[in-house]
């Protein structure tokens, strides 16, 4: 079926069998039955495989640095908060060379959706060790088995009180699209780390090991008691999956609070622009 976001005749650069497939056409989807408009779409990557995703999307995008896709995402929304803005990467992208930017996104509570295409290997460089590495697993790079402990992003971003967790897979198409849909629709910063497997350098993650390691939280659970949010999030025999944690203490977002927009909410680009008074300013602080 035709997604008005679809891109047409292009290559895509995925390994067949990649999970970033089905990512894509999970997050097309959403954003189609949201109703959202492409010019008021912006995503977001850095670099590595995941990053690439943004291309495939008929919508603005900007392909940025190595890990620096969050502050370019922070300030999009900063200048004009009107717009829906995705930040999207892979875990190398956004927990390893990225993860400073991780914590003060957090923090901030920048009212943006952050996809973390999770396979637990580095996709694009042949197969080295992610921050989601299990400790044990040999690569091509760590060919006497991974030393470091692997990067719990989910218990990282509760413990900081993020406003909206979650964790899905790439292979449950309709699970995680709703997942996406709340998390655009959430005011607040939203993360969202989605396992996905690589055909071509992680053979033990692959659909079947996270299809027989993971479970979908019930309705019985609380997704706004942050102590037994953080529990969850510590369980590895197998991965919750689902909303994990919500934070209803998160009223006010990074833009509410700048003073810029205290007495006027309109967009920084749709002000006039006095550049006398900018350069009267500068002078000043000779």
């Amino acid at each position: 079926m035709s997604n008005k976001f679809d891109t047409n005749h292009q290559d895509i650069a995925w390994c067949p069998g990649c999970g970033n497939f089905s990512i894509l056409e999970i997050i097309k989807s959403a954003l189609s039955e949201l109703s959202l408009e492409k010019k008021d779409i912006v995503m977001v990557s850095g670099i590595g495989q995941a990053a690439k995703l943004p291309q495939y999307v008929d919508t603005n995008f900007f392909n940025g640095l190595h890990g620096r896709s969050l502050p370019v995402a922070t300030a999009i929304k900063a200048s004009n908060p009107k717009l829906t803005v995705v930040a999207e990467s892979g875990e190398g992208d956004m927990y390893g060379e990225g993860g400073n930017h991780f914590i003060h996104t957090i923090r901030r509570n920048v009212n943006i959706t952050n996809i973390v295409h999770n396979n637990m290997i580095y996709g694009l460089t042949k197969g080295q060790a992610s921050p989601t590495t299990s400790k044990g697993m040999k690569t091509t790079l760590q060919v006497f088995g991974v030393t470091n402990e692997p990067f719990n992003p989910m218990a990282v971003a509760i413990s900081l009180g993020a406003s909206f967790v979650a964790r899905a897979f790439s292979g449950d198409r309709n699970e995680t699209k709703e997942i996406i849909k709340k998390a655009i629709l959430h005011k607040g910063y939203s993360i969202i780390d989605i396992f996905q497997p690589c055909v071509s350098f992680n053979k033990v993650n692959n659909y079947k090991w996270f299809k027989d390691n993971t479970y979908y939280l019930d309705d019985k659970y609380d997704p706004y008691n942050q102590v037994e949010a953080f529990k969850k999030s510590l369980e590895t025999e197998k991965y919750p999956l689902g909303i994990l944690y919500m934070n209803k203490e998160r009223v006010t977002t990074f833009e509410e609070n700048l003073v810029v927009y205290n007495n006027n909410k309109a967009p920084l680009f749709e002000r006039k622009r006095d550049l006398g008074k900018v350069i009267n300013s500068l002078e000043e602080r000779k």
